[in-house]
């Protein structure tokens, strides 16, 4: 049965859907077969492989029980790696889901069909904390939450564990931390050092070693539809992407 980690992280712009897409792609490079849930309406992780989500059914039509996921599942340039796309019906769900019975499980329930067909299941979730983001923590086994190496980057920090922490206190236990990942990090600064010492606060046990630098190539890759992978793979964000995924790995054993 598969790992489903959750990214997530309520502010935007943290390179949470980058994050999703390169240590999706490095999984597959490692030999494993992975799925990539874009759960985010507005569709990065989706596009940033190539695909144009205004065409697309994929998870929305999953959760709504329209149809199977398993049926909806992509292939991507990747071998081993799959993408249940987002399309813009995502920005109605969450409206649409407050009166439904269960409505936090829809995404779990959604994934119970092809839960078995991969090693993991990455879910790249929106820039909230609202009923799409419950339902990415609540299919999750566990929680990878990438910050942003800057100022206010640990603002929100507090409102996200409570989140967790309730989420683990009523529906699902077993969720974990499996911890946080810095991003957008530039070593000439202070300031990024300084955030990296207030994470090891929240997180004493649970910060990756590989940190993910500032990159104009990891910048420009998704306009191009393609993972830093495939688009640059001899740069110093490929191979941070490349260390975060063994470091990923080796957390497994």
């Amino acid at each position: 049965m598969s790992h489903i980690v959750s990214i997530v992280n309520q502010k935007g712009g943290v390179g949470k859907s980058t994050t999703a897409i390169n240590l999706a792609a490095f999984l597959a490079h490692f030999g494993k077969f992975v799925l990539l849930v874009d759960l985010d309406p507005q569709g990065n992780a989706s596009s940033g492989l190539g695909n144009n989500i205004s065409e697309l059914k994929g998870t929305y039509e999953a959760m709504s029980g329209t149809h199977s996921a398993k049926d909806l599942i992509l292939k991507t340039n990747h071998e081993g790696l799959f993408l249940l796309p987002a399309n813009p019906n995502l920005a109605g769900a969450s409206v649409e889901l407050v009166n439904e019975i269960n409505r936090e499980r829809k995404l779990h329930n959604a994934l119970l069909e092809v839960r078995n067909d991969y090693d993991y299941i990455l879910i790249d979730n929106p820039p909230s904390l609202g009923m799409l983001t419950i339902n990415g923590l609540v299919a999750a086994d566990s929680v990878l939450i990438p910050v942003q190496a800057e100022y206010y980057a640990l603002e929100g920090m507090g409102q996200l564990m409570n989140t967790v922490n309730l989420i683990k206190q009523s529906i699902k236990p077993e969720l974990e931390i499996m911890g946080a990942v810095i991003t957008m990090f530039d070593s000439r600064t202070r300031l990024s050092n300084q955030v990296l010492e207030e994470l090891y606060k929240y997180f004493p046990e649970k910060i990756f070693r590989s940190v993910i630098p500032r990159s104009i190539r990891l910048a420009e890759a998704p306009s191009f539809g393609q993972s830093i992978l495939h688009y640059d793979p001899t740069s110093k964000a490929a191979k941070a992407y490349e260390r975060l995924a063994s470091e990923f790995l080796m957390r497994e054993k």
